[in-house]
């Protein structure tokens, strides 16, 4: 019960995140929804991993973390400078 709660609302969180990055208004806003939904999707590869009982994926999921970081840290100088 509790593992379809959490799909329900990562699905929920996956279509408010692209609706921000939809409609976002500026640059920023649009970093903010990818961001938001590396995360969501980190979210559903750990409950992937737990469903099919491959715990190989939460490293998958760790590294994924990591590199989405650092974009986002590159993307946020490169918008500091501006264009």
């Amino acid at each position: 019960m509790m593992l379809l709660l959490a799909g329900v609302l990562i699905s929920f969180a996956i279509v408010f995140g692209v609706a921000r990055l939809v409609i976002g208004r500026t640059a920023v806003d649009r970093v903010v929804a990818i961001d938001m939904l590396t995360v969501v999707s980190i979210a559903l590869i750990t409950l992937y991993a737990h469903l099919s009982g491959r715990f190989v994926y939460i490293d998958v999921a760790l590294v994924y973390g990591l590199l989405s970081f650092l974009a986002v840290l590159a993307i946020a100088r490169f918008l500091e400078k501006g264009p």
